[in-house]
């Protein structure tokens, strides 16, 4: 049955995959009209698989591990070595308990509400200046939320350093070359800072709080009873913090579809809950974010057709999933509306990843993600005006990760007098 299975007849595809980036798969799977096809990336045989389907096969632990899927270049600068990304089983579940006590739903209120007030305090700055780039200041503001909210101790006049060398991990994900090692060098800085005040905390120089972020991964331990190595703690530290900083990004995005789809606009002002986290969820499905994911097949089985064998190489196609017109209809549309009739499955809107996250490696910071956009959609919509002048919005697919080339510039800010 396999050779029935697409397959790209080259050398290698990894130049391919450069050239197209989020739409390497999809473009794929759409031209032969099937969710899978083989390929070869980075010099190994890989399949690549898309579609609601496919999500639950990937997301079956019984068929997929993740550890030795994630390449050392990615996790010398997006994940960090031997992070929770790269775990299965019990270990995995055991680590990922840890995130999800800390980022329950009052965790993720609180930090919105923290990421509200920063907001609301920009715009004295912002009426004053000539122009604002939104994704410089989202980045610097939700490092500073960030940090404060885990109980990191961080300096005013360095925020927009560790800003900025989260984001470069972030955007070191699909890079060659200088952005790739400009990457390299942000997580080595950052992993000394932070391994830093994790020792701190054990050697009682930092008193954390009770509860805290900081101070549970600080003073966590293993099934055996062992605290984590300080590098390791510190990775994992990053990896809460650095997603939060992400948000940046789909904050962007956010600001964007406003511009695009005015309309909405109106429809969002008032502060219409429900409508807020329907379009902050449509922002997620219909702009690119993550582009893909990968795992390695755990024991040998057969879908669709296809014999999937042990140590396979899979990549998971994130992008093509949230725009499968088998799912959503009209995935080139964007209507916040379709997620009033959303039936809020696991596996078919996966711009964090699919599954449960309480067992499987959906991120445990998507309600984080949820909750900072709504904030800042209100705080866009019903908060302030201004103007949004000429400049290059164009999102380059072929770059992963992406962002509208100006990193969306606003001007004349203005504070929205409440209605009486």
């Amino acid at each position: 049955m396999a050779e029935q299975i697409p397959n790209e007849k080259t050398i290698d595809d990894t130049i391919d995959l450069l050239k197209e980036g989020y739409l390497y798969i999809k473009n794929r799977t759409d031209e032969y009209r099937i969710n899978l096809f083989e390929t070869r990336l980075l010099g190994q045989k890989a399949v690549c698989i898309s579609g609601e389907e496919a999500v639950k096969i990937f997301y079956d632990p019984e068929k997929f591990k993740r550890n030795g899927a994630a390449p050392k270049r990615v996790q010398k600068t997006l994940f960090g070595e031997n992070a929770i990304q790269t775990l299965d089983g019990k270990e995995h579940i055991r680590r990922k308990a840890l995130f999800l006590s800390l980022m329950g739903p009052d965790a993720q209120q609180r930090l919105a509400q923290m990421a509200a007030a920063e907001w609301e305090a920009c715009i004295p700055k912002w009426e004053k200046a000539v122009r604002i780039v939104l994704f410089d200041e989202a980045k610097n503001l939700l490092c500073r939320a960030a940090c404060r909210w885990a109980g990191v101790p961080l300096r005013e006049e360095e925020t927009g350093k560790r800003a900025q060398e989260f984001m470069d991990m972030v955007y070191a994900f699909g890079a060659v070359g200088p952005r790739h090692w400009k990457g390299r060098m942000a997580r080595t800085s950052a992993e000394d800072w932070v391994r830093g005040i994790i020792e701190d905390v054990r050697a009682d120089k930092i008193k954390a709080e009770d509860g805290s972020v900081l101070k549970e991964i600080a003073l966590y331990r293993d099934k055996d009873g062992r605290q984590l190595d300080a590098q390791i703690a510190a990775v994992e530290l990053i990896n809460v913090l650095r997603p939060i900083t992400a948000i940046a990004t789909f904050i962007t995005f956010a600001a964007l579809s406003l511009l695009e789809h005015p309309r909405y606009k109106g429809w969002l002002e008032g502060g219409d809950e429900q409508r807020i986290e329907w379009f902050a969820q449509e922002v997620r499905r219909f702009y690119p974010f993550g582009p893909f994911l990968g795992a390695k097949v755990r024991k040998n089985f057969t879908w669709n057709g296809y014999e999937f064998k042990k140590g396979l190489l899979v990549l998971l196609d994130m992008y093509g999933t949230n725009h499968d017109e088998k799912i959503w209809g009209d995935p080139d549309v964007f209507r916040p509306e379709r997620f009033r009739d959303w039936n809020g499955s696991l596996f078919n809107f996966i711009p964090h990843g699919g599954s449960d996250p309480s067992r499987g490696h959906r991120c445990p910071g998507e309600g984080i993600t949820l909750e900072i956009m709504k904030a800042t959609l209100d705080f866009l919509v019903n908060k302030i005006d201004y103007d949004v002048p000429a400049q290059n919005l164009n999102i380059p697919l072929n770059k992963i990760p992406t962002l509208p080339e100006s990193g969306f510039i606003i001007q004349n800010v203005k504070k929205k007098t409440p209605a009486v």
